[in-house]
């Protein structure tokens, strides 16, 4: 019965684009550098394909700010791929003066493999492993940027991490069972156990959601909140903005 319900939280966690909306090719058609097609060289963009610890080679974007002084990894939502999210990047990266690492998971975009929770999890650690390696980016320069599935693979980081300079939780899912059912426990078998691994998050985190529903809202944060109210301190309830030494939590 778990291996049947986590499958089918799976099949509703991604829907990655079918084509793909972008491809990677290298300059040239030789040894040249990679670049994203649809992608102007103007763009001051450097891509990469990274390989996992599943074996899998993800597509990867650097999108460079020449006055940055933080870095955000981006993890995108779970039905589009960097192809389609050119414009936000760019937008990010011009407004908040930031340099931008985005890619894609396993089975979307150019990248290979087949998506699942544990392929985001490598697909992640992949690219921060890129960012020390090739970036000289320290933890205390890094914010780490979850959209819906993608706060999966986000937490699964920021509880690694202990300096990270902030989380952004964009939409975030509690759990993959929680998206499907209104259950009050962590059965073994769910996936995206964010609700449990926020614990373990020692940096600020911003936790944005969006609902036509003001009760569930309300609940979905008391959920997130929870679990930090040992470390955070008391949150006022009633409010839709949640402050804490820690953490805030806007509902729009």
């Amino acid at each position: 019965m778990g291996n049947v319900t986590s499958s089918v939280a799976a099949k509703f966690a991604f829907f990655p684009p079918e084509p793909a909306t972008y491809e990677v090719v290298r300059e040239g058609g030789g040894g040249g550098r990679l670049f994203m097609t649809g992608v102007s060289p103007d763009k001051n963009v450097e891509v990469h394909l990274l390989e996992t610890k599943a074996g899998n080679r993800i597509a990867a974007a650097f999108w460079r700010h020449p006055l940055a002084r933080f870095t955000v990894l981006y993890s995108h939502g779970n039905a589009a791929d960097l192809g389609q999210m050119v414009d936000l990047f760019l937008e990010l990266r011009a407004h908040l003066r930031v340099n931008i690492m985005s890619y894609d998971y396993s089975g979307y975009g150019a990248s290979t493999g087949k998506p699942s929770e544990f392929n985001t999890y490598y697909d992640i650690e992949a690219v921060y492993d890129c960012l020390k390696k090739e970036y000289g980016i320290r933890q205390e320069d890094l914010i780490l940027y979850g959209q819906s599935v993608g706060s999966g693979p986000t937490l699964h980081l920021a509880a690694r991490l202990q300096k990270l300079r902030g989380v952004v939780l964009h939409s975030a899912i509690l759990s993959g069972i929680r998206v499907l059912y209104p259950v009050k426990v962590t059965f073994w078998f769910d996936i995206f156990k964010n609700i449990d691994k926020i614990r373990q998050v020692s940096c600020p985190v911003l936790v944005i959601h969006v609902s036509p529903y003001p009760l569930d809202m309300e609940q979905l944060m008391i959920l997130l909140i929870g679990p930090m109210e040992s470390a955070c301190g008391s949150y006022p309830k009633k409010s839709m903005i949640h402050y804490g030494s820690r953490v805030v939590v806007i509902a729009i």
